[in-house]
């Protein structure tokens, strides 16, 4: 069975459209950052409008600006990432997780389950940690984040072990195994709530490439930026893989039938509304017996996970008794 949650219907112009406990539906508040963050001062600037803002074109202004963000919202007195790897945006980070919060609370009587009990795989989380972050810091959940990249692991442990918040309910693991997404950091018996993932978009450089030059060529007041330079970076396994998004969920599909029973549910982006429909079609296959299309807007776009569950109904009331009675 699909179903499909929608965002309320409205003018999808400004952050408004974000959900509605995501603190940064209002204009960032620069004063405030450059406070949490004095380096940002550097980069604020008046934009075209008149308003103080950053050049979201300068990848070391959005990597200053996430680390004030961090810091002001979510308490992260240390943050950051090695030159070339994914910076993203916060708020739409922010969305996806709150997203997933009501999502569990629809299977809880409307109660979002909170605290250490809720525990959540991150799928490619990256060296930025974001969403453990984001994460454990609204909702205290505990967090495993994975990734193929042993810069990237070594970089969220940084971020771990600097944040006394993060200890304890953070840690990360290497999976070692690239053509696989749970078996080999997944362990035995371990049981998650939740899974989520932000995919690889793209389905090789070349194609990525393309596709940021067509971006840039669109960026009009931006005459003098370089069509070759990601503002938000990136390395290979964040950005591109074989198949691209759909090649990536479908073998997550594939390999989550083994974990069905150990996790309420398992989730993923999807950037590309064209490929739900053939989602959805390895969903069936593979018996699922709940999917769920939550969709977000973020920003000027329009974005969605897909859910999906194996829980029969009384194994569904046994995981809510035992694991978010409290």
């Amino acid at each position: 069975m699909v179903s499909k949650t929608k965002h309320p219907k409205g003018k999808r112009n400004n952050k408004l459209e974000l959900h509605d406990r995501n603190p940064h539906r209002a204009r960032y508040n620069f004063a405030l950052l450059a406070d949490s963050c004095p380096e940002l001062s550097d980069y604020i600037e008046l934009n075209k409008y008149g308003n103080e803002s950053v050049d979201f074109s300068n990848p070391d202004a959005v990597k200053v600006l996430n680390r004030a963000l961090l810091n002001h919202f979510y308490g992260v007195s240390f943050w950051d990432i090695p030159a070339g790897y994914l910076c993203p945006p916060i708020p739409g980070r922010a969305d996806y997780i709150h997203y997933l919060a009501d999502l569990l609370a629809a299977s809880n009587q409307g109660v979002i389950p909170r605290g250490k009990g809720v525990r959540v795989l991150d799928v490619g989380v990256g060296a930025n940690c974001v969403y453990p972050i984001i994460g454990h810091q609204e909702y205290g959940w505990q967090f495993v984040g994975a990734d193929i990249n042993p810069i990237a692991i070594a970089t969220s442990e940084a971020i771990i072990k600097s944040n006394s918040c993060l200890k304890g309910n953070v840690n990360v693991r290497l999976q070692v195994e690239q053509n696989q997404v749970f078996k080999g950091v997944w362990q035995d018996s371990e049981r998650f709530d939740l899974t989520l993932c932000n995919p690889p978009f793209h389905t090789s450089e070349a194609v990525m490439k393309g596709e940021n030059q067509r971006k840039w060529r669109g960026l009009k007041d931006k005459p003098n930026a370089s069509a070759n330079k990601l503002n938000f970076g990136g390395t290979q396994s964040e950005l591109w893989c074989e198949g691209g998004e759909a090649g990536f969920i479908g073998r997550m599909v594939k390999e989550s039938v083994a974990f069905g029973e150990r996790c309420f549910w398992f989730t993923s982006l999807v950037a590309r509304q064209e490929n739900l429909e053939l989602i959805y079609k390895q969903l069936s296959a593979v018996g699922a017996k709940q999917v769920r299309t939550i969709e977000m807007a973020q920003g000027h776009k329009v974005s969605r996970f897909v859910a999906w569950s194996f829980l029969a109904p009384d194994q569904v009331d046994y995981w809510q008794d035992t694991y978010w009675s409290n």
